[in-house]
């Protein structure tokens, strides 16, 4: 069982920065894994906002890109989100999750227990 601490959630105006953190109890990236950010909002659907996988590749969200990057970092076991420029929209809990690449996709079998990141106008 993947454990998954996430941080580095909390309250900034539009416009404004914060960087994600989530470290996996395991050194999940070799393992061939990889990890992911997802955001809820109530009464929406969850939605993929960026991945990196154990090759370092990345996918993002088409409302983020180029304002958030996703990374990893060498010991295997953590990956960040810096979110620049943010936007009200952005305003989401925020889930860490992690699973087994296939295709390019990060499969979801872990989650964490999110992180709420809130953006005020």
């Amino acid at each position: 069982q993947v454990q998954l601490v996430e941080s580095g959630g909390g309250v900034v105006q539009a416009g404004g920065s914060l960087k994600l953190s989530c470290t996996a109890s395991e050194s999940i990236f070799e393992y061939g894994y990889g990890m992911g950010w997802y955001r809820q909002v109530p009464g929406k659907r969850h939605e993929l906002v960026a991945t990196v996988t154990n090759l370092a590749a990345t996918v993002y969200l088409a409302s983020v890109k180029g304002r958030f990057t996703a990374s990893r970092d060498a010991t295997g076991n953590t990956m960040f989100l810096e979110m620049n420029n943010l936007k009200v929209e952005d305003t989401a809990v925020y889930l860490c999750t992690t699973g087994p690449v296939h295709a390019g996709t990060v499969d979801t079998v872990y989650w964490g227990q999110g992180t709420q990141v809130t953006v005020s106008s």
